[in-house]
C-alpha cells in the first residue's frame, strides 16, 4: 500500500454526534476490533490508519442531516444486506453520523472511524454515496460463522477523498449485440461501486438500432433486427451463423435505466451515430442514404460505405430523432459518433457535390464538418452539447464540440490546444474488446497485429499528456474505457472483458496522478477480490 499514507499505531480522536440513549451499545459493539489495513480501490487521496476499528451491532443507529437523508437511507440497504443489522435512522443520535461539510470538494467525502463512531462528511449527495462505496469495500469478506470471521467491522482511520477528474466513463456497445435492461442496470451498478459517473450508451450501429423513436417506427421494427451474424472473424469470406439477432429499448425502459443510473450518480450519455455507421437506419428508411437503394441491416463487421446523405430530408430526420432523444436523456452531452466515415458515396453523390460547391467547402471532410455544425445547432437549441469521436476534427471542429479522442491522444491534444473540452479514450489503453492475455488461451477478442491490452497497460494510462500547458490541460475532462461488442455476445463475456481492467481505469480516473503505484494497486485489488466474488462478477482472474 505504498500508494497510501499510513500512520502506524496512531490514535484518532473523533467527535461523536451523540451516543444512542434508547439503545445501549452491546458487548459485541464494545469488544476490540483487530487492526486491519485499509484496502480501497480506487485509492483515496489521503488515508491515515489507526489501531482497531468500528464494529457494527444490532444497536447501531445512524444520525443523518436532512440534506443527505435520501441517499443515506438508500445506501444503508447495502450495509443491512451485508451485516443483517437494521441500522435504523435516528435524526438526532447515532454511532454512525452523516454530516454536511460544504468545504469539501464536489463528489468528495471524509470518513473518520474509531471504535466509538463512524462519521461521514460530504458537500453533496454524490460524496455520501461514494463514502458508502468505500465503507462497503472495507467490510470483512470472510463468511459469517467461519473461524476467520470476527464480526462486521471496518478498520479505524481517516480517509479524505475526492476525484481527480469530473468525467469518469465506461461505454457499452449494444448495437453489435443487444443486452437486456437487467444487465444494463447491473453494468451501471458495478461502475458506480468503483466511482465511475458517466455511462456512454452506444445505441445505434450498422448492425442494429436500439432506441424507440415514435416519429420513425421502422427504426425499431426493421432497424433493430438482423437476419444473422458473421461467424467469429470470418468477414472475408463471409460465413453467417443463420441466427436472427436483435432487440431495442422502449422509451419506458430507457427512462427506467436513466432514473436507475441517476440514483447511483451516473449520467447516461446516449450515442446516436451519424453520418456513418448508419446502415440499420438506412435499411429502415432508404431515402436517408445517397443511393436510395434498398438494403438490409448489416450482418457483418467493419467500416461500411453506407452513410447518411446530407439532404434536407436527412436533417429533418436527425432533428426529429434528437428531439425525442433529449426528452429521454437529461445529460448535458449527446454523442453523435462521427467516426469511421468513408466518403465514397458523398464523392459520387450529385447532391453532396452541389452542397460542397454551394457552401464553398474544400472537400468531403469539410462537408462532414458542415454536417456536424448543423447538428450542433440542433442540440444547442435543446440546451445540450455535442460530443463526438476525434474524426470531428477533420474539416474543422464545430464551435462548442467536445472531442472524445480514441485514435491515440493526438486528437485530444489538438482539441485541447484549440480550447475544446476532451475525453481521453485512446484505443491502446482503453478499448476493452481487445485481448487481455495470450490469444491462445483467451476467448475470441479484437486484435490488430497481435496488439492487446492487459491490466498493467490500462493502469499505465495518463489522460493528461505532458505536452499540454496548464491552461490547456484543464480541458481534459477525464478518461473513458470502451466495450465494443462485435465478438462479445453475452453478459458474462462483457464482464470478463471489462473487469478487472475497469477497476484499473477507475484508479486512473479518480486517484492522484503522482501517487499511482501498480504493485500497490494489485495488492489492494487482491484484497477486494472477495467483494467481486460476492457480486458474482465474471471478472478475468488476475495473472499475478
Amino acid at each position: 500500500m505504498s500508494r497510501l499514507r499510513s500512520v502506524a499505531g496512531s490514535t484518532l480522536l473523533l467527535v461523536v454526534a451523540c451516543a444512542p440513549a434508547d439503545a445501549p451499545v452491546s458487548l459485541e459493539a464494545l469488544s476490540p476490533v483487530p487492526s486491519r489495513p485499509i484496502n480501497v480501490v480506487p485509492a483515496p487521496q489521503v488515508v491515515e490508519s489507526a489501531d482497531g476499528g468500528f464494529r457494527f451491532s444490532a444497536a447501531t443507529r445512524v444520525a443523518v442531516v436532512p440534506e443527505f437523508a435520501a441517499v443515506t437511507r438508500q445506501q444503508l440497504g447495502m450495509l443491512r444486506d451485508a451485516t443483517g443489522y437494521s441500522l435504523e435512522v435516528d435524526p438526532e443520535q447515532g454511532r454512525i453520523a452523516v454530516r454536511l461539510d460544504v468545504g469539501l470538494p464536489a463528489e468528495g467525502y471524509r470518513l473518520q472511524i474509531s471504535s466509538g463512531a463512524l462519521q461521514i462528511d460530504a458537500a453533496d449527495e454524490a460524496g455520501v454515496f461514494y463514502a458508502f462505496q468505500t465503507i462497503s469495500q472495507m467490510l470483512p469478506r470472510a463468511e459469517a460463522g467461519s473461524s476467520d470471521f470476527d464480526g462486521w467491522s471496518v478498520p479505524a482511520g481517516r480517509i479524505e477523498d475526492w476525484p481527480r477528474f469530473p468525467y469518469r466513463g465506461m461505454h457499452l456497445d449494444v448495437g453489435r449485440h443487444f443486452f437486456d435492461v437487467a444487465f444494463v442496470k447491473r453494468y451501471i451498478d458495478t461502475m458506480a461501486r468503483f466511482k465511475f459517473n458517466q455511462f456512454h450508451w452506444h445505441l445505434t450501429e450498422d448492425q442494429g438500432w436500439r432506441v424507440e423513436i415514435d416519429a420513425y417506427p421502422r427504426l425499431t421494427s426493421v432497424g433493430a433486427w438482423r437476419s444473422e451474424t458473421t461467424v467469429d472473424k470470418n468477414v472475408d469470406p463471409y460465413i453467417g451463423d443463420g441466427v436472427p439477432h436483435g432487440g431495442y429499448y422502449t422509451k419506458d425502459e430507457i427512462r427506467e435505466i436513466v432514473a436507475y443510473a441517476a440514483e447511483r450518480f451516473v449520467t447516461v450519455i446516449p450515442e446516436i451515430e451519424m453520418p456513418g455507421h448508419a446502415t440499420a437506419a438506412i435499411a429502415a428508411y432508404p431515402e436517408l442514404g445517397c443511393t436510395g437503394a434498398a438494403l438490409e441491416v448489416s450482418t457483418n463487421w467493419g467500416v461500411h460505405d453506407t452513410i447518411f446523405c446530407p439532404s434536407e430530408a436527412t436533417f429533418d430526420f436527425i432533428e426529429a430523432v434528437l428531439a425525442e432523444v433529449v426528452e429521454l436523456f437529461p445529460s448535458e452531452y449527446i454523442h453523435i459518433g462521427a467516426d469511421e466515415v468513408p466518403k465514397r458515396q458523398w464523392r459520387e453523390s450529385e447532391l453532396a457535390q452541389q452542397i460542397i460547391q454551394r457552401e464553398g467547402l474544400a472537400d468531403e471532410d469539410e462537408l462532414q464538418s458542415w454536417f456536424i455544425r448543423r447538428v450542433e445547432v440542433m442540440l444547442a437549441a435543446h440546451g445540450r452539447r455535442l460530443v463526438g469521436w476525434d474524426e470531428i476534427l477533420e474539416g474543422g471542429l464545430a464551435p462548442d464540440a467536445t472531442v472524445m479522442s480514441w485514435r491515440g491522444t493526438e486528437g485530444g491534444i489538438a482539441a485541447a490546444q484549440q480550447g475544446h473540452d476532451v475525453i481521453m479514450t485512446p484505443v491502446e489503453h482503453a478499448d476493452f474488446d481487445f485481448y487481455q492475455g495470450d490469444p491462445a488461451t483467451e476467448p475470441l477478442a479484437m486484435s490488430w497485429a497481435g496488439f492487446g491490452i492487459d491490466l498493467a497497460t490500462v493502469y499505465a494510462f495518463e489522460p493528461v499528456p505532458d505536452v499540454l500547458t496548464d491552461d490547456e490541460a484543464v480541458h481534459i475532462l477525464g478518461p473513458q474505457a470502451n466495450v465494443w461488442t462485435e465478438y462479445i455476445k453475452t453478459a458474462d463475456y462483457v464482464e470478463y472483458m471489462a473487469y478487472p481492467r475497469a477497476i484499473a481505469l477507475s484508479e486512473v480516473a479518480w486517484s492522484a496522478r503522482g501517487a499511482r503505484d501498480y504493485d500497490g494497486f494489485l495488492a489492494r485489488l487482491r484484497a477486494i477480490q472477495p467483494l467481486l466474488d460476492e457480486l458474482e462478477l465474471n471478472y478475468r482472474p488476475l495473472d499475478h
